[in-house]
């Protein structure tokens, strides 16, 4: 349980790293996700906002690495409606 609780609170620390690169508009739609190695993901509410998300991904990896992460990979997950 510790494990996963870790796992939780690395993907949220990482999610605020990025906060100040990320689009005012998108901060309170993009929601951290599971994190496996070098791999992160992110969920997003729809195409729209994972399109926009595209262009800005590999400042957000470097941005991360300059932090202390090993993150060669933001992999964008669009969420399912409710």
């Amino acid at each position: 349980m510790a494990h996963l609780s870790s796992i939780a609170r690395d993907s949220q620390n990482r999610l605020k790293a990025i906060a100040p690169l990320l689009p005012m508009s998108l901060r309170p739609l993009i929601q951290s996700g599971n994190v496996e190695g070098d791999d992160w993901c992110l969920l997003v509410p729809n195409s729209a906002v994972a399109a926009k998300l595209r262009q800005i991904l590999p400042a957000l990896c470097a941005h991360l690495r300059t932090k202390g992460w090993d993150v060669n990979t933001i992999r964008l997950k669009v969420k399912s409606p409710k």
